[in-house]
């Protein structure tokens, strides 16, 4: 009888994740459906039924249904109420799985906005993000259609400090490596001669990278009249520091 109820129920739990496909399935091609054809309202409504089928669901937060979120993102009314709700509870989504999938959620947010020219909002997505060569390339474009030739190290000086702050030196890492050695405006380095806020954020990523806070102190000080370029730096150069602690508290 043991067996031949744990095969019902197997059986029974294989139907119910097939009928969930279909349903997902049928959400998704509806949203896009109406989306497509201009059907906003409609169509907003199916795509958070189709996150709440997600939501109630034993799916794991897989690449592939990511990639359809990003669709129906796109598909939305630009800076509509509706793509703001349908953003929030994606996110909300994501959290069955932290890490990863909510980064890559933010990922391919951060690829539809900057294909749409918001670069401030995609400025926030890939911050959230683990794609550093991306958030670069964003960067680059963002400078130098939107920027002055002397704000060329203002562009990834705050992507870097917040990704600090954040926690996420690997990103940071990489996004200030594909910046300065792809950006057009950008004189070869390290060092970089000619920009000394940029040498402070080489130097910087390298004393996160050994945890020698010692470094970091005396580098906030040479550096300072580059840092005060923007207010927004000592709240920022604050936030490192705090977080950098924690991270020696808990090595130790």
């Amino acid at each position: 009888m043991k067996l031949i109820r744990c095969t019902e129920l197997y059986f029974l739990g294989t139907w119910v994740k097939k009928k969930y496909t279909e349903v997902v399935n049928l959400l998704y091609d509806g949203a896009t459906l109406l989306l497509g054809d201009a059907q906003y309202e409609s169509g907003a409504d199916l795509s958070m039924l189709l996150i709440e089928a997600l939501q109630k669901s034993s799916f794991p937060v897989a690449d592939d249904l990511i990639e359809k979120v990003g669709i129906i993102f796109k598909l939305m009314g630009y800076g509509s109420l509706e793509r703001i709700r349908f953003v929030h509870a994606a996110l909300q989504w994501t959290r069955k799985n932290q890490g990863k999938s909510k980064m890559k959620l933010h990922q391919v947010l951060a690829l539809v906005l900057w294909q749409e020219k918001n670069y401030a909002d995609s400025r926030y997505h890939f911050l959230r993000s683990s794609d550093g060569q991306g958030c670069a390339n964003m960067l680059i474009e963002y400078s130098v259609k939107k920027g002055y030739r002397s704000e060329v190290d203002l562009f990834i000086a705050q992507a870097v400090l917040q990704y600090l702050c954040l926690r996420n030196k690997t990103t940071a890492h990489a996004a200030f490596s594909a910046y300065t050695s792809e950006h057009p405006h950008v004189e070869s380095g390290p060092p970089f001669s000619q920009t000394p806020l940029l040498n402070f954020l080489w130097l910087l990523l390298l004393a996160v990278e050994t945890g020698k806070l010692g470094h970091f102190t005396i580098l906030c000080e040479k550096y300072q009249p580059s840092i005060r370029r923007d207010p927004c730096y000592r709240e920022v150069k604050a936030h490192s520091l705090s977080s950098r602690q924690e991270y020696t508290h808990a090595a130790q």
